[in-house]
């Protein structure tokens, strides 16, 4: 892989991988343990900063799968950062929509059991922290 390349895949991969380690695994969760925050607000901050996350994912990913395409990557290589990429794209197209239906309803005050949906979209948040500590460190082996 070439230098520039890899140089620019690394550093973006481990961006995004540093974004999603800060809001999801820290700051989502510490919100709601904040004194005065109730359910209705913690979701509501938690809308306006996934869609923020998510804005700032999908421009990464691009510059990510951008860098690795131009680069000439080993196989290895282009399989994580098509997964990263495609992870994210459900994240995105099938459970934030649910996510947002359900909030929605919550919002407007109805009282709803709970959800299985967000225990998925946690379920991918894991699996795109691996994708990407993988990719970052074989985009970093290939550039070696």
């Amino acid at each position: 892989m070439n230098a520039t390349a890899a140089a620019t895949a690394g550093a973006v991969t481990f961006l995004w991988l540093g974004m999603v380690l800060a809001i999801s695994f820290m700051e989502a969760p510490l919100k709601f343990r904040a004194p005065g925050v109730t359910i209705p607000v913690g979701l509501g901050i938690g809308r306006i900063v996934f869609r923020a996350l998510n804005a700032a994912e999908t421009g990464l990913a691009v510059v990510v799968v951008a860098a690795v395409a131009a680069g000439g990557p080993p196989a290895p290589v282009a399989v994580l950062a098509a997964l990263a990429a495609a992870l994210l794209a459900v994240q995105l197209g099938v459970l934030r929509p649910r996510l947002n239906r359900r909030s929605d309803r919550v919002l407007a005050g109805e009282d709803l059991p709970r959800s299985r949906g967000h225990l998925y979209y946690v379920a991918c948040e894991a699996a795109k922290v691996v994708l990407l500590v993988a990719l970052g460190a074989g985009v970093l082996a290939a550039a070696a």
